[in-house]
């Protein structure tokens, strides 16, 4: 068995994807050549990372130390997602205060949190600076399948774009609404405040309920013969008219409803991003728009990738069951999971105009990016096998001809790393004497 002696990453580099491969892969999704970002991404955090000058401080390391093994690993990503359509609907209650609903579930995302934030940001363009005001004001609640009946499913890394998309929709329904009678407020009172705003177009709506209700025939006699009675009042009763006809002019529907359908042309597209672990620092580069993807979310999928590809061993019986049934013997990430260093880095590209606030998808490709930790763990599990092999008189080559397989628990790592290393030690150091 012949094995090649090019370092990992310099193959990773001649075989990045460029804008012709991606066409080939993936076709339409590919997108515009400037949205191709993959290469800089690369270069980008082999800077900021100062990968090239880490990789020579840990092989310095690596040829130091005879008990302590150090890794490293460079990881790229290129991951096609789907949008798919999202109902959504807010609403603005008597007191001001706003509340949303979208028709898919926060199971931990912080689709809620999102949402919350693009529903103040649109709104907010009814009052310069009024964004952080109405983020206080803003509450989600959760839907049933009678309020929004297009749901659909939570799942493919796009359902906080979709939503917030929605959202934004029906801000934006609301806001041109609203607009008039704010102009008309501001001429009156020279200020504008939200709960003002929306008192005013409450009563004016209820007012114009009640003057547009329809009547039964017998209520209309009564009604009628009243008007009659009450005639020689002509004044008061034009008063009422003139009232009557402004709230039917002024009145606002302060609920609005949507369903975010998205072009062809945005429905398919690339996500790129790369990363570079060294077992205790990870530094991070992922492509988005304006920051709708929080940062809180991408790392909290970079360490979920990190239990999956290092922890979560599920054990099976001989019928194919699995026998893990807690935290006893189904190891999860936990606290001490986090790197102690965690550099994120989110490249603002705002060339997706067909997008909300030109964002991408976040969830699943930085889950994917974790993939770096168990790599580095192979680079540091090859450096105790080259160390080993000294010591036994073993070819350099076969050092690497092992498969670390996933998740690559500590019993595996250990075992690979040769559970009689102080052993074979030994006998190299008597046999030298």
């Amino acid at each position: 068995m012949k094995f090649i002696t090019v370092e990992v990453d310099t193959v990773r580099s001649i075989n990045l994807h460029t804008y012709n491969s991606l066409q080939f892969f993936y076709k339409s999704a590919s997108g515009e050549p400037l949205g191709c970002t993959l290469p800089a991404i690369w270069g980008k955090l082999a800077t900021s990372s100062s990968f090239h000058q880490r990789t020579e401080m840990i092989q310095e390391f690596n040829r130091s130390n005879k008990w302590g093994k150090r890794g490293i690993s460079r990881v790229p990503v290129t991951q096609e997602v789907n949008v798919r359509p999202t109902p959504g609907k807010v609403s603005n209650l008597r007191d001001g205060s706003i509340v949303v609903e979208v028709g898919r579930v926060d199971m931990g995302q912080g689709l809620w949190t999102k949402v919350k934030q693009v529903a103040a940001y649109g709104l907010g363009l009814i009052k310069r600076d009024g964004t952080e005001e109405l983020l206080e004001k803003v509450r989600v609640i959760q839907s049933n399948t009678l309020s929004l009946i297009q749901g659909g499913i939570t799942g493919g890394s796009t359902t906080s774009e979709s939503s917030c998309e929605a959202v934004r929709l029906c801000c934006s329904i609301l806001v041109e609404r609203l607009t008039a009678l704010k102009e008309k407020l501001i001429e009156q009172t020279g200020t504008l405040e939200w709960e003002t705003l929306i008192l005013q177009m409450k009563s004016s709506l209820q007012l114009n309920q009640s003057s547009s209700r329809k009547l039964d025939p017998l209520q209309l006699h009564f009604r009628v013969r009243f008007l009659e009675y009450y005639l020689w009042y002509p004044f008061c009763f034009t008063i009422f008219i003139s009232h009557a006809m402004h709230a039917y002019q002024t009145s606002v529907n302060l609920s609005a409803c949507t369903l975010f359908i998205p072009e062809p042309a945005s429905m398919h597209y690339l996500n790129y991003g790369a990363a570079v672990s060294e077992i205790v620092l990870i530094d991070f580069i992922f492509t988005n728009g304006e920051d709708v993807a929080l940062q809180v979310e991408i790392e909290g999928s970079y360490v979920q990738g990190i239990g999956f590809f290092m922890f979560e061993e599920y054990p099976t019986n001989s019928d194919g069951l699995v026998t893990a049934n807690g935290t006893w013997s189904y190891k999860v990430p936990t606290l001490d999971t986090i790197p102690k260093q965690f550099n994120v880095e989110i490249l603002n590209s705002r060339r997706h105009q067909k997008r909300l606030l030109s964002s991408k998808a976040s969830g699943e490709p930085q889950l994917i990016l974790a993939v770096s930790v168990p790599c580095a763990t192979r680079a540091a599990i090859v450096e105790a096998r080259r160390q080993l092999g000294s010591w036994n008189g073993v070819v350099e080559s076969n050092s690497t001809a092992f498969q670390l397989e996933v998740p690559a628990i500590m019993p595996v790592v250990k075992e690979w790393c040769g559970l009689d290393s102080v052993e074979k030690f030994l006998q190299w150091t008597m046999g030298t004497k």
